[in-house]
């Protein structure tokens, strides 16, 4: 169910510093995250499944249920942040919230499609996320697609 935030009339679009800050903050959860996934993958690996030692993550069945996993752990960590409150905890850090155009937390499907959006905006060298440069409204590639915006939550 989509909230509707408080503060909407004291925001404004978020620059590419920013994000980029939230980015790098988010990104070392991420990967703290990703640390406890592949342990936990290897865990199952060896003590249910009865794989040997050297054995670990040389089979396709074990790389693709790892990256399965990765990549579903991460949409997890960014849909269960996006939709709550609006702010991952980087986000939280630089005062950023995702929010729909209406000032309303978004929904599952709008960050599906932000997620996926904004990981393939890296591919080419980041342009996706480069594109609020040009953009008029500050709106990456995940912006537009997904229908939402990133604005500053003023202090307080």
């Amino acid at each position: 169910m989509q909230r509707r935030f408080e503060q909407c009339d004291d925001v404004w679009s978020a620059g590419l510093g920013r994000r980029l800050g939230a980015m790098l903050y988010d990104g070392l959860l991420l990967l703290a995250i990703w640390i406890a996934v592949g342990a936990a993958h290897v865990a199952v690996s060896r003590l249910l499944l009865h794989i040997p030692a050297d054995q670990i993550g040389l089979g396709v069945a074990q790389v693709l249920s790892l990256r399965a996993l990765m990549a579903v752990s991460a949409f997890a960590f960014f849909a269960f942040f996006w939709r709550r409150g609006g702010m991952t905890l980087g986000m939280q850090a630089w005062r950023l919230r995702v929010q729909t155009r209406d000032c309303c937390s978004i929904t599952l499907t709008q960050a599906l499609l932000r997620f996926l959006v904004g990981t393939l905006s890296f591919v080419p060298l980041g342009l996706g996320h480069w594109w609020l440069l040009f953009d008029g409204e500050r709106r990456s590639w995940a912006d537009l697609a997904s229908g939402t915006q990133v604005v500053v939550v003023p202090k307080g």
